[in-house]
């Protein structure tokens, strides 16, 4: 048997971080098993379902890495394949046509309610003559509940669960107009897609029991089922944004990488032994279900932070340059030309050492693409008092002379001034560095400098000691 897996979601929204990381373990186990990892866009709710939130959630899986092995299926365009297997299963005696009317269905509820019964449908039609029904009359298609005995599941994390028949209905499966309802439409496609394992969120876990009836009726084999618990925000309460991020997209603009994300999710909710950082390939090459936990998992915001700022460490200079370049340019408005990039790749090794996300390494590099006279904070403000400023200025001539300006021979001038005029290092490359990024936190002087060009560094030193 090849596994496959899918993932299923409904493009009327975000796409949330519980059904990235339900998307991720589907990715991880069919990989893990050398299986495939399908893609299944659930756009019946055609007045909600929009081309946009379909961008969104393509885009949300292709930057976390998670490649279907298949073309994407449109559930919209299996309408008439759902609708064939409703009139078989109506053909077969297993379903039956319901002409209640929406005022007759809305007294069966209201009797139920008065009884103390759950408010259900009744099963009216259930064993009555169509040609009971006025001519020409509406009706829905509904799948007859079996009434006797129990219905159980083996899921692969919750173990067994059981649901007393009694407690099912017969649900609608076709609709009046003729389309197919969630709960068809999803048996209709896992069937012909030949998935083996259905991994969701434990929300679903009642439309599992509902769903079984499709299969039984139709004689087709049943998948695995693993039902994964929801995650909850810091509180325990469910996730929402006042907690914070909730959304891939969300994530993503907070500037954290896909594989910080990736990994953090993996380790929320599943375990193994006290391995906190892994790979994409000792992701797949560790992960099944039997180390996915039965109780909800809670955000912690501040390690995944944590998460990121390894990831950011690892990651290429040039790729997280190419990041910033995009950031600076259409969110802060910044006009950027080659010079620009050169500066931030070169001093990359030192300013992802100092920033646990992309924001964070943003703001960090922007005085690299500023143009003098800087904005200064509180901090660089106060060190350039008159007295450092006429220091900075002898210093801006010894460095005018510099013919060859390496990180060696602007470390060697620094220490050889500082020691000329009586200074500790500190006290020369603090101002210095005030003046040349207009904060007092950058990596190393030497690298700053180098990182700017000699003839930007003379410009910034004239804006402050000129001014």
């Amino acid at each position: 048997m090849t596994v496959r897996t899918r993932f299923a979601p409904s493009p009327t929204g975000l796409l949330h971080i519980g059904n990235a990381r339900a998307a991720l373990f589907n990715y991880l186990y069919a990989k893990h098993h050398h299986g495939q990892f399908l893609l299944r866009i659930e756009d019946t709710d055609r007045e909600r379902s929009t081309q946009k939130a379909v961008d969104v959630i393509l885009d949300g899986l292709a930057w976390m890495g998670l490649t279907p092995d298949e073309e994407p299926v449109y559930q919209s365009t299996r309408i008439k394949r759902h609708q064939e297997v409703a009139l078989h299963l109506l053909e077969t005696g297993k379903a039956y046509k319901c002409f209640c009317t929406q005022e007759e269905l809305a007294d069966m509820r209201a009797k139920a309610q008065a009884e103390g019964k759950a408010p259900r449908y009744n099963g009216y039609w259930r064993d009555r003559d169509p040609s009971e029904a006025p001519e020409g009359a509406p009706y829905t298609v509904r799948i007859k509940a079996p009434h006797e005995g129990k219905t159980v599941i083996h899921d692969l994390v919750q173990g067994e669960v059981t649901v007393a028949n009694i407690e099912l209905d017969d649900m609608i499966i076709l609709r009046a107009d003729g389309t197919p309802t969630y709960q068809h439409a999803v048996v209709c496609d896992d069937h012909d897609m030949d998935i083996t394992h259905v991994i969701r969120g434990d929300d679903h876990l009642t439309n599992t029991f509902r769903q079984l009836m499709i299969y039984r009726a139709m004689g087709w084999n049943i998948p695995h089922f693993a039902h994964l618990p929801l995650i909850h925000g810091p509180d325990g309460a469910k996730l929402s944004k006042r907690h914070g991020a909730s959304s891939v997209v969300e994530f993503r603009d907070e500037g954290y990488l896909p594989e910080a994300l990736c990994n953090y999710l993996l380790r929320l909710g599943w375990g193994h032994g006290d391995d906190e950082i892994l790979s994409r390939e000792e992701q797949i090459k560790l992960f099944d279900l039997d180390g996915v936990g039965r109780s909800p998992s809670r955000m912690d915001y501040a390690k995944l932070l944590h998460v990121n700022g390894y990831w950011l460490r690892q990651a290429n200079d040039a790729r997280l340059t190419q990041d910033i370049i995009s950031r600076l340019s259409e969110q802060e408005g910044f006009v950027l030309d080659p010079i620009h990039q050169q500066r931030i790749l070169a001093l990359m090794p030192g300013l992802k050492e100092r920033a646990k996300s992309i924001v964070e390494l943003t703001q960090n590099a922007a005085f690299l693409c500023m143009e003098p006279p800087l904005l200064f904070n509180d901090k660089a403000q106060k060190l350039l008092n008159e007295e450092n400023c006429a220091m900075l200025s002898k210093l801006a001539s010894q460095l005018a002379t510099l013919t060859s300006f390496t990180k060696e021979a602007i470390n060697h001038l620094l220490h050889q001034f500082a020691e000329t005029e009586g200074l500790k290092l500190g006290k020369v490359a603090q101002p210095l560095r005030a003046a040349v990024t207009g904060s007092t936190m950058s990596p190393g002087i030497d690298d700053t400098l180098l990182a700017l060009g000699k003839e930007e560094v003379l410009a910034r030193l004239g804006a402050v000691t000129n001014g």
